[in-house]
């Protein structure tokens, strides 16, 4: 008897442990973190990835959508191109690469780039929320300048994690993983909330609270850990820029890189993006099933968990297949999936008994995952397509050429709802928008060619791009830009 009472006090102790430890994990990891590289490096991937980028990401979808819709009256194809407007600085961000990597302030890197992003977003987000009666085109720019702002803050604190990968090579896959969890967490309570809010304080209220992650962000560069470096050269600023260019073209121009990248844009420009059409007849009272502001909150955030979940299963089970292999299988059932929308416009769900809201959760998780495990392997083909010694401005580049597909795509849907006269209360030929979408949807299929065989541990740029003479030196000077992110926003 009293061995086992024993036993059964030391099992009960190994529980307590194990609750202990799941618990104080994950705060021990960040000290760890905070303590190795500094905390106010953590502090940056927080408010930039978790608040900035994911939290505050979701709120200006939401937001930006009703804002449109409700303030602006415009109609859904005029959306998907303004859409793609306010998405264009997220296609220059080799600039903003360049800049940071390149330009020095006040003898300093990166701390003034945070400043000048922290009040980009401050200054038009106050704007919107202020002005009654803004101007669709000053409203645009605001837009634009917000995002501007995002993108910035990306590209700097993306050359601060890579920064302290060098410096701390061991915790380079910890750092990936910080921001990535951030942004995740981040997007999911964002879209939990967004529907509330938009309720609550309108949409130009949502723009309002959304200087608060422009404010961390500008707090970021203030107290950000960073030696100063004074007596910046300025003259050779031109010379940089020039070598920066010619580097990034001569890699181009091999067939090794040209290729994939044509695959990349094509693949994502000719999958249409006709997601605000979906959204008007989404609220609709009359056509569609006039879900509340709170639902198309919580619908965006069980996408978010779709995203998480697509996340896990290329990282446990997929990580490992040819790119080939797995894009043609992801590529077909992206065109599948998209046959949900097509049922729910047609209301075939509703003649199985299925509810419109339970139908619509059910496809955008599954959308978002299916996207999610597309967008990774993509991810880790660019990253192989980077030469030595500009491995950071050349994966910028890669990722502004998926991000004009991205553009390409909602300009292209936009088209496509304005010729089927999609407005915003006739979506009588929305049926044939999905239907021309989803067929779209499996047209890159048929360039797969242009993707190599090879799987994610080969090589596929040449020998001679794989190792520099400068390689070392490069390294201690070049910061890699590599934004595993993105997102959502696809973006």
């Amino acid at each position: 008897m009293v061995e086992e009472g024993n036993v059964e006090t030391g099992n009960k102790a190994v529980e307590e442990d194990k609750e202990h430890n799941c618990f104080w994990a994950p705060i021990d990891w960040l000290r760890m973190l905070a303590s190795e590289t500094h905390w106010s490096f953590v502090f940056g991937v927080v408010s930039v990835y978790g608040i900035s980028q994911g939290l505050g990401g979701a709120l200006a979808r939401v937001g930006t959508e009703y804002y449109m819709k409700d303030v602006q009256k415009v109609q859904p194809s005029e959306l998907q191109v303004y859409s793609g407007i306010i998405s264009i600085p997220w296609i220059v961000k080799p600039i903003w690469g360049l800049l940071t990597d390149v330009v020095s302030i006040g003898g300093y890197r990166r701390r003034p780039y945070f400043i000048l992003s922290g009040l980009l977003a401050l200054v038009p987000m106050l704007l919107i929320s202020l002005h009654s009666k803004l101007h669709l085109v000053f409203a645009l720019l605001a837009l634009t300048g917000g995002s501007a702002a995002v993108a910035i803050s990306d590209v700097t604190i993306d050359a601060c994690v890579v920064q302290n990968s060098i410096s701390h090579p061991s915790l380079a896959t910890d750092m990936q993983s910080l921001c990535n969890l951030m942004s995740a967490i981040g997007a999911l309570v964002g879209f939990f909330i967004s529907g509330v809010f938009v309720h609550l304080v309108g949409p130009k209220g949502v723009f309002g609270l959304l200087t608060i992650p422009a404010a961390l962000v500008f707090f970021v560069g203030i107290i950000l850990s960073e030696p100063h470096v004074p007596d910046f050269a300025y003259k050779e600023i031109d010379q940089k820029f020039i070598d920066a260019g010619k580097a990034m073209w001569t890699t181009l121009k091999c067939p090794e890189v040209w290729r994939p990248c044509l695959y990349m844009y094509l693949s994502f420009a000719l999958s249409l993006n006709i997601n605000e059409g979906l959204f008007y007849w989404y609220t609709d009272s009359k056509g569609g099933p006039s879900f509340s502001q709170e639902t198309i909150g919580y619908i965006f955030s069980i996408g978010a968990v779709g995203a998480i979940l697509g996340a896990i299963l290329y990282q446990n089970k997929l990580k490992d297949e040819p790119f080939r292999d797995l894009l043609f299988w992801i590529q077909l059932f992206y065109g599948l999936t998209g046959m949900l929308d097509l049922m729910l416009v047609l209301r075939i769900n509703l003649k199985f008994g299925v509810p419109d809201y339970l139908f619509v959760v059910i496809g955008e998780a599954a959308t978002q995952m299916i996207w999610r495990l597309k967008w990774m392997p993509l991810l880790v083909l660019t990253a192989k397509l980077c030469p030595s010694g500009i491995e950071g401005t050349f994966f910028a580049l890669l990722m502004s050429i998926d991000n004009f597909g991205l553009l390409s795509s909602s300009w292209g849907g936009g088209l496509l709802l304005h010729l089927l006269n999609v407005t915003r209360t006739n979506f009588e030929n929305l049926w044939l928008a999905i239907l021309i979408r989803n067929i779209l949807r499996l047209s890159p299929l048929g360039i797969l060619f242009l993707v190599p065989r090879g799987d994610p541990s080969s090589s596929i740029l040449p020998a001679k791009m794989l190792s520099s003479k400068d390689e070392e030196a490069e390294e201690s000077k070049n910061v890699e830009l590599v934004s595993l992110v993105n997102s959502s926003d696809g973006r």
